[in-house]
C-alpha cells in the first residue's frame, strides 16, 4: 500500500497522524513540505489545500486528521492487498 503523509515539523495534528499510521504497523513516506516548496506544490495540487497534514493513500486524499477516514481508507487498502 502507497501511503504519503505530507506534513510539517511543528504540527501537532501530522504528528497525530503518524502515531496512528505507526501503531497501525503502516509504513508511509513523509514529505516536510516545510522544507521542500515543490512537495509542498504537489500537495496543494493534490488536495487544493495548503494545511496538513495530507495524506495520500493509494491516490485517495485525507486532509486534515480525521481518523475516522484513515480507518476507511487504510481497510479498503488491505481488502485490495489481500
Amino acid at each position: 500500500m502507497n501511503v504519503i503523509v505530507y506534513s510539517t515539523p511543528t504540527c501537532p495534528y501530522c504528528k497525530l497522524a503518524k502515531e496512528f499510521l505507526d501503531e497501525k504497523g503502516i509504513k508511509y513516506n513523509e514529505i516536510n513540505v516545510a522544507a521542500d516548496p515543490a512537495a509542498a506544490n504537489e500537495m496543494v495540487k493534490k488536495s487544493g489545500q495548503m494545511g496538513v497534514p495530507v495524506i495520500d493513500i493509494e491516490g485517495t486524499i485525507i486532509v486534515g486528521w480525521n481518523k475516522e477516514a484513515l480507518e476507511k481508507e487504510l481497510k479498503k487498502g488491505e481488502k485490495a492487498t489481500a
